[in-house]
């Protein structure tokens, strides 16, 4: 709900008109340069803002929460003071509520009205992906707390969807969607089970943000901000990194944005490396579009808009039953030469074909203990050939767990000679999917202005000199009659199968 009012509130001493956001759990007044957030007195299923001191603990704990990622906006917890019929913020007197201050923002900086208006681009997700990677990385060395990310409060979770879902669908065919969803999120789960108690041993259960869809990612300063995290209910907070990036990768995908969904998870596995998780993927992704089912069922019976409401519904419910069947995996393998637009051509495809992307540039650095853009001048011997096998054992190794949990792989590496394609062939055979071989090349001119380019920018993982492109040229070994392949980027214009 969005309203104006001629508000008595006072604002730092200011009175004028203050504009309300309102939802069935809070109040947010917009006025001048600050947003005040406002708990309602409302006990529900799943929170109790019920008394004062319950209403200030959360807000202290959501100024906790959402300094992490977003310390700009966050200012502080207020008391509001003053008689009833003239509140004020900051005053003295009695308190009759608190508030959480924050730095106000554009709405349109939102990246759901961004991506309804066609702004949401590709430097926007990029962006985010690094923002997130970086938020999780911060978030090592606590054990959760209880029970907190478990396999089976997962499933309990999973399964209250259902609960809150059927009353609202009374509808055969919305019915029969449930069940079906139903007895895939237990048949899935069955499968999952022990991915997600390793997972939960290593450390990947973490105090997250929670509940980070498009509304809650901004864009402000030319940088990506995600706000409004879970303050209400530690256990759904707590929970696996990979539910977390599940949410936003499924929200992209509901809003038809494939291309920004899959380079989202590019750059935070690129960053990460943590390609197990993969392993419990689509288990959260149907998990959250069943979520914001659930949330739109919820709403259709409490707004006017039931339209919207129910369309939402019937979407989420699409969305997850898609995800839930998946697609048969695939295993491309890139060709070429640096400089001949191998990361380009990857790239395009993995926008088409979704799953996962590896580059042998950024892998090579994890396994030499650096971050994707750093430079290895000073490090000694991570291209000579005995590094070189190591880098190739370990993009097979990856491409293996994401063939195993169900997703296409496309591995970006030079692979000039015979037994380094051979060997991912072989790999595609052992796991029964299908093989593509993509070959890239270039003009020898255009290769070597392209590695210039790059140099000057320093804004990639190769780190290829024109030296290395002469030694390349020189010792590849060409492909054979018996390697079919495909030229460029066909596979980005058409999906394979």
């Amino acid at each position: 709900m969005h309203k104006e009012t001629d508000s008595y509130v006072r604002v730092h001493g200011t009175r004028g008109t203050v504009e309300v956001l309102e939802t069935h759990v809070s109040w947010v007044l917009l006025a001048g340069d600050f947003a005040y957030k406002l708990k309602k007195p409302v006990t529900l299923a799943f929170l109790d803002y019920g008394s004062l001191a319950r209403r200030r603990h959360f807000c202290e704990e959501e100024l906790r929460l959402n300094r992490r990622t977003a310390p700009a906006l966050y200012q502080s917890v207020v008391s509001i003071t003053g008689p009833p019929e003239q509140p004020r913020v900051g005053g003295t007197g009695a308190v009759l509520e608190f508030a959480v201050r924050m730095a106000r923002f554009a709405q349109s900086a939102l990246f759901d009205v961004m991506a309804g208006e066609g702004r949401l681009a590709l430097e926007h997700v990029i962006a985010l992906g690094r923002h997130v990677a970086a938020f999780h990385a911060g978030l090592t060395g606590q054990p959760p707390p209880g029970e907190a990310g478990s396999p089976d409060l997962v499933l309990r979770q999973a399964l209250a969807n259902f609960a809150t879902l059927r009353p609202a669908c009374p509808d055969p065919a919305v019915a029969g969607q449930l069940d079906r969803l139903e007895a895939w999120t237990r048949e899935a789960f069955a499968h999952t089970t022990a991915s997600m108690a390793r997972r939960r041993l290593a450390g990947r259960v973490r105090e997250c943000h929670g509940d980070l869809h498009l509304g809650n990612i901004a864009w402000i300063d030319g940088a990506a901000v995600a706000f409004d995290g879970i303050e209400f209910d530690p256990a759904l907070r707590w929970t696996d990194v990979a539910a977390e990036v599940a949410f936003t990768v499924m929200d992209l995908l509901h809003r038809r944005l494939p291309a920004l969904a899959w380079r989202f998870l590019d750059e935070y596995l690129a960053i990460t490396g943590d390609h197990d998780l993969l392993t419990v993927l689509r288990f959260h992704l149907v998990y959250r579009a069943l979520v914001r089912a659930a949330v739109a069922a919820v709403r259709a019976g409490q707004t006017a808009d039931t339209a919207q409401a129910r369309a939402a519904l019937a979407s989420h419910l699409s969305l997850a039953e898609e995800l839930a069947t998946g697609e048969a995996p695939i295993l491309v393998l890139m060709h070429g030469v640096s400089g001949s637009g191998k990361s380009h051509t990857a790239a395009r495809i993995l926008e088409r074909l979704g799953g996962v992307r590896l580059r042998s540039d950024v892998e090579r650095k994890r396994l030499a203990g650096l971050a994707p853009l750093a430079s290895t001048g000073s490090v000694n011997g991570i291209y000579g050939d005995a590094f070189n096998a190591r880098v190739y054992d370990h993009l097979a190794e990856q491409a293996g767990v994401v063939l195993r949990a169900g997703w296409p792989v496309i591995v970006d590496a030079a692979c000039l000679r015979r037994s380094e394609r051979d060997r991912f062939r072989a790999l595609a055979v052992r796991h029964g999917c299908a093989f593509r071989l993509v070959h890239c090349e270039a003009p020898v001119e255009v290769m070597r202005e392209r590695l210039a380019r790059r140099a000057l920018a320093s804004n990639d993982p190769s780190e290829a000199t024109q030296a290395v492109l002469v030694r390349q040229l020189a010792s590849q070994e060409p492909l054979a009659a018996d390697e079919p392949y495909v030229v460029g980027d066909t596979l980005a214009v058409e999906r394979c199968g």
